[in-house]
């Protein structure tokens, strides 16, 4: 029978693959009407011009038709979710497979030079278990304001240097351990990205935790990136856990742009000897993985003491407009907007 009940049951076969459940539970079904011979509803997506929006449409309509008949009319209108995430261009994953190659003083100092290059840039600690943007931008004795707003409540990211930031160090004693699973690490991501006024953004940079697990996933599947920059140093070892983290974007569940390479610590600079260059882990180490990638080396970061120095003090290198490395991860940010 063609009710609106029946109907919203049927519904219920139609599954979302990238977030794991049906159309109806992921309120993705609103204002359904059924009248008649019709059927008419919204299907809410995160966003209009989503190729997989054309195959969730047509799996409705097939199983529609497949319970109530060929001759049923059905009309479906995609409709964009207006969500805190609505107004943001692009979101930029900083990743890698291994840890201390140096990825959030990455993330941190391209947040910086995006914001030299006069775009609205916000800035995302994933790292729920070690999160370091707080140091890194000085902001550990600060907290994220907040509001209610239709019975919900929404944070307001800290502001430093012209960027917006959130990390789960903000609401938690630095000095305790995170001893959650990995459902509510990812939880917390999900709060950080959603339950945030973002407001209009160019770019949301967000640093990664190492490795391929639950978060990268989470963020991978559940929100729209425009790409993902990877983070290694001139070693092979860091390598081979660079390659698994290129390849996990590369999945065809995911299918996330890999925009480039940025070989940290690929050469040792002396204060005294600026114009020397000691390629102490192996010289060219970062165009032979990008090489093997089919990606561009988008910059190399020296090993410099300021870089440890500037991020230990709340203040990333890239604000000193003289240093050589802001330098380096000004082109890096340039060459992020060009692609994007």
């Amino acid at each position: 029978m063609l009710v609106k009940e029946n109907v919203i049951e049927v519904l219920k076969d139609v599954i979302y693959f990238p977030k794991g459940d049906n159309i109806v539970a992921l309120n993705m079904v609103d204002n359904l009407h059924v009248k008649d011979n019709g059927i008419r509803f919204d299907l809410v997506v995160e966003h209009k011009d989503d190729p997989k929006n054309d195959i969730l449409v047509n799996a409705a309509k097939r199983t529609l038709t497949g319970v109530f008949g060929e001759d049923i009319n059905i009309d479906i209108a995609i409709v964009e979710e207006k969500t805190a995430l609505s107004k943001v261009k692009h979101i930029i994953a900083v990743a890698s497979g291994k840890g201390g190659v140096g990825k959030s003083t990455v993330a941190a100092n391209l947040a910086v030079s995006l914001a030299r290059a006069n775009q609205r840039v916000g800035l995302i600690d994933a790292d729920i278990y070690g999160p370091s943007v707080p140091i890194m931008f000085g902001t550990q004795d600060e907290r994220p304001g907040a509001f209610e707003r239709d019975g919900k409540t929404v944070m307001l990211p800290i502001e430093k240097y012209g960027i917006k930031l959130l990390s789960i160090g903000h609401f938690v004693n630095a000095d305790r351990p995170l001893i959650w699973r990995g459902p509510m690490a990812s939880s917390a991501l999900n709060q950080l990205m959603n339950d945030a006024l973002w407001g209009e953004l160019d770019f949301l940079v967000v640093d990664m935790p190492p490795g391929t697990g639950d978060i990268q996933l989470t963020l991978a599947q559940s929100f729209k990136l425009s790409g993902a920059v990877i983070v290694t140093t001139p070693q092979q070892v860091a390598f081979a856990d660079v390659l698994r983290a290129a390849m996990m974007f590369r999945e065809e569940a995911l299918q996330i742009p890999v925009l480039g390479i940025v070989e940290n610590m690929a050469y040792f600079v002396p204060d005294d000897a600026p114009e020397k260059k000691y390629f102490i882990f192996g010289k060219d180490k970062g165009a032979s993985f990008a090489e093997k990638l089919n990606v561009p080396l988008l910059g190399q970061i020296p090993i410099v003491e300021a870089v440890a120095e500037s991020g230990d003090a709340g203040t990333p290198i890239a604000l000193d407009s003289n240093s050589p490395v802001t330098a380096a991860f000004d082109k890096i940010a340039q060459q992020i907007i060009s692609n994007l």
